[in-house]
């Protein structure tokens, strides 16, 4: 059986070799139901732990080095020679795991966002994207737009050398769950995105301001609502969380 020191470059791979992240990784998905499907196993360090929860497994990896190494070493999985970004994800419920190629991180997350099925997703990627997205000092305008439908955490640092060959930054395992109870119905789903996306992209000092210039109301009725919702109208769109969001695209839709 062959042996690989790191990844392949042209697949942006780092290994993830640290026990107690992997662990962690494991016990993270361990807390969820349903089958796994694992992005990226590589030479299968988590794959192995996760193969010993005993619930199905579908492994889905770019290189075929790889998918020789994994189908040797753990039969009774399903590995998949695919590239994910191109893979159908089933509509039927799982659960994501994967130590993402940090270079195809935001196509990744935007992927799993859109997709049905999934209730749970851990995924390692870059440190700064998994406190974004978490909003750790502040939300990311992707993190506003979804949190209707899914709350975000960080479970963890990771620290660069738990991956060969290590990569410039370190990275973090980002949780990822579909929410129950969505705060907005999904026939709202298209128009709270835009109007996220405008009150993120527009101008304006200050929440007050800036909904106004997002929204066909006047400045001083739009100060009015986001009043009356209990915002401070100097917040930026960084600082307001999953139920403020919610709060104010109600606000100021409502006639």
């Amino acid at each position: 059986m062959p042996t690989y020191r790191g990844g392949r470059h042209e697949h942006g791979q780092n290994y993830l070799t640290d026990r107690p992240t992997i662990a962690a990784f494991t016990r993270l998905v361990a807390d969820s139901t349903g089958p796994i499907i694992e992005i990226g196993p590589g030479r299968g360090a988590l794959t192995r732990e996760l193969h010993r929860l005993h619930r199905p497994l579908t492994a889905v990896e770019i290189d075929p080095r790889s998918v020789a190494v994994l189908g040797d070493a753990l039969p009774g999985i399903r590995v998949v020679h695919a590239d994910f970004l191109d893979w159908r994800l089933p509509g039927t419920p799982h659960v994501i795991a994967g130590n993402v190629p940090f270079h195809l991180t935001t196509a990744i997350l935007r992927k799993l966002l859109h997709a049905p099925g999934w209730s749970r997703a851990v995924l390692l990627v870059q440190w700064e994207v998994a406190r974004r997205r978490a909003a750790v000092g502040g939300a990311s305008m992707m993190t506003a737009q979804w949190w209707p439908w899914f709350e975000f955490g960080v479970d963890r640092r990771v620290h660069r050398s738990a991956l060969r060959p290590a990569p410039s930054v370190d990275g973090g395992i980002l949780v990822m769950d579909r929410r129950a109870q969505p705060l907005i119905d999904d026939r709202d789903r298209a128009a709270y995105r835009e109007f996220v996306h405008r009150v993120f992209t527009g101008p304006g000092r200050g929440i007050a301001a800036i909904a106004a210039a997002a929204t066909s109301l006047p400045r001083r009725e739009a100060a009015r609502r986001v009043a009356r919702i209990g915002i401070a109208p100097d917040r930026l769109p960084k600082d307001l969380s999953a139920e403020q969001w919610v709060a104010l695209f109600g606000a100021t839709h409502r006639g």
